[in-house]
This record gives C-alpha cells, structure tokens and sequence, in this order.
C-alpha cells in the first residue's frame, strides 16, 4: 500500500475510544494505519503521542495524520511545534474542508470530548477527500516555515 493510503494516528486516554472507531473506520475505507498510541484509558502525557505523530509527519514518513486528545488543543499546539506540519483543529465540516483546500493541513486534530463518533467519521472524510487547491495558498503555506 502506498505512502497516500497510509496514516499515522495518536491519542492520549481521554480521545482514546474514538481513536479506536476511527481507526476501525480507515482500515474500512481501505487504508494501513500505524497507531501510535495510547493503548488503553489510563492517564497519559498527550504531548508524548502528539510528538510521535508530529515527527512522523514532519519527517515524511507519513504524509498525513490524525490526532486527538479531549479537546484537540493540546495536540494541536505539539504538532505545530514540527517543521513541516500544519495540524488543523477541526470540529465542523467546513474547517475540515477549508484546512486541506488553503492550508493544505497534513495532521487532522479532533476533540474527543467535543464531537461524536459520527461526526468524526465526517470530519475524518472530508478532510481525506479534499486536495489542496495549491496557486496563491501555497505561497501562504510556504510563508509559514520562512
């Protein structure tokens, strides 16, 4: 399976469990998915995940990965810390779009504690399936690392 069927996914314990159902559904959708951790819903540093995932990314070995914690901002603001990485906090559909057209966004990071499984799916979807529009975004985008 190519590189562009394969994604890289994180939580701490409070995300945990839609973790699991997202994971559940990417490999239903047809990709390989590398799970990073947390393992279980004991306690965790979400730091310690949101780095394994933000590093994988930023170094290429993947090209795109999800990220959760209970709200998404303390994984959001990890991942951000990469070269390389523009993790978009999503919890509506049209963010979701709009961080892969414009800001060609290569980390989705979800709340597990602020949206539900279905929603999530959606999310997870629509940010799959949008391209990057590229053109005067991609100058943007390349700002951002000079």
């Amino acid at each position: 399976m190519g590189k562009g069927r394969s994604i890289i996914i994180g939580s701490d314990h409070a995300a945990y469990e839609l973790k699991e159902k997202i994971k559940t559904y990417l490999i239903n959708i047809g990709y390989s998915v590398e799970d990073a951790g947390a393992k279980n819903t004991a306690s965790v540093n979400y730091a310690d995940y949101g780095k394994k995932v933000a590093a994988a990314v930023s170094s290429g070995q993947y090209l795109k990965g999800i990220l959760l914690c209970g709200t998404g901002l303390g994984m959001s603001m990890t991942a951000n810390r990469f070269p390389n990485v523009r993790a978009a906090l999503c919890s509506d559909i049209f963010s979701a779009k709009m961080s892969r057209l414009h800001n060609d966004s290569n980390i989705l990071v979800l709340g597990g504690r602020i949206v539900g499984d279905i929603l999530a799916f959606e999310l997870v979807q629509t940010w799959l399936d949008t391209e990057f529009e590229g053109g005067r975004h991609l100058e943007r985008i390349q700002s951002i690392e000079h």
